[in-house]
């Protein structure tokens, strides 16, 4: 009753902070300015993931006061608040990627650190061992998984729908065996919707860089929580973040092979092609959310019920998403059925 009562308080805090954020940016001329490769006409005000971000540090922070967080388990998520002040910094003006990367990289190398060596991983054939070099690739995941849900962050309501299917399946994943992460993907779940009454398409206010990297990186922190605790594996992520990753993943390939300028803003993800072809943001946003909680999300159960063949099902699981994106011109630019 308690966690439903702080998910009740924080959709409704959400929705309100929402709100009064996005009165603040049309004040002062917060707003995303429509360019070729935007998917909206008008201008819009951005950043209203701030209210995403601000609930959720102050549930970590309660749960860190209330002995329910240890110290370095806190310690790490607060590395977040970093992505999220460059994120703000990137919204109000852009911000060279070469002051980006190096910062994403040092709070990532932190939260590493603090949480300590990264559990082995089974591929079932064989076990990648506990590792100095299992970290560095560690480290390296939470950089792409704040990028790419920053890329992923195209149309309306997109990446707000992820987090909420990647945080609702989660949680009854962990709900009997893992506190700290029922606690976060609850509170996830509750702000995000709040934040979504105002970000479903039509859009009436942006996530932002604010939003999307904060989002990215923490879920990223808690993969790796969910490692340690044994309360997750690496392939129910993979799994449950599939879309996303796959994506980001095939578009920046498929962009890299065709000798693009892949570190350039564009629009040509899977995602975006569809929603051209489709002249609708909310037909794509219903069918990602059809595919995590129908196909993404039982096969990530799936794979923690047989942790030992949890690979081969995340193949399977990716296998239909890579077709798809193939389908629909992940990085191409001229897309067209």
């Amino acid at each position: 009753m308690s966690l439903l009562l702080l998910c009740s308080l924080l959709f409704l805090g959400s929705a309100i902070l929402t709100g009064l954020f996005r009165w603040v940016a049309q004040e002062f001329q917060l707003m995303a300015v429509p360019v070729s490769r935007s998917a909206h006409s008008t201008p819009v005000p951005v950043g209203g993931g701030v209210s995403i971000v601000a609930l959720i540090l102050f549930v970590i922070s309660y749960g860190y006061f209330t002995e329910q967080i240890p110290a370095n388990e806190f310690a790490a998520f607060m590395a977040a608040i970093v992505i999220a002040c460059i994120g703000i910094v990137d919204d109000m003006k852009h911000l060279d990627v070469r002051w980006r990367i190096p910062a994403q990289f040092l709070a990532s190398t932190y939260v590493v650190y603090c949480l300590g060596n990264v559990p082995a991983i089974d591929f079932g054939l064989f076990s990648f061992p506990e590792s100095m070099l299992l970290n560095v690739l560690a480290i390296f995941a939470l950089v792409w998984l704040l990028n790419l849900y920053n890329f992923m962050d195209g149309i309306d309501g997109i990446a707000a729908t992820e987090l909420i299917a990647v945080s609702f399946v989660s949680l009854l994943i962990v709900l009997n065996s893992d506190t700290v992460l029922t606690l976060i993907f609850a509170s996830f779940a509750a702000a995000t919707g709040g934040f979504l009454l105002w970000n479903w398409a039509p859009a009436k206010i942006f996530m932002g860089d604010v939003g999307s990297s904060f989002i990215g990186f923490t879920l990223g922190v808690m993969a790796l929580l969910s490692l340690q605790h044994g309360s997750m594996t690496v392939w129910a992520w993979v799994l449950l973040l599939g879309v996303f990753i796959v994506d980001a993943t095939f578009t920046l390939f498929v962009r890299i092979m065709n000798k693009q300028r892949w570190h350039e803003g564009h629009a040509s993800h899977a995602y975006q092609n569809a929603a051209r072809h489709y002249k609708s943001h909310a037909k794509v946003t219903v069918t990602i959310i059809l595919i995590n909680l129908f196909w993404l999300g039982p096969m990530a159960w799936l794979s923690m019920q047989y942790p030992q063949i949890g690979l081969v099902i995340a193949v399977i699981g990716l296998i239909p998403l890579l077709l798809l994106a193939k389908r629909f011109g992940a990085g191409s630019e001229n897309f067209s059925l």
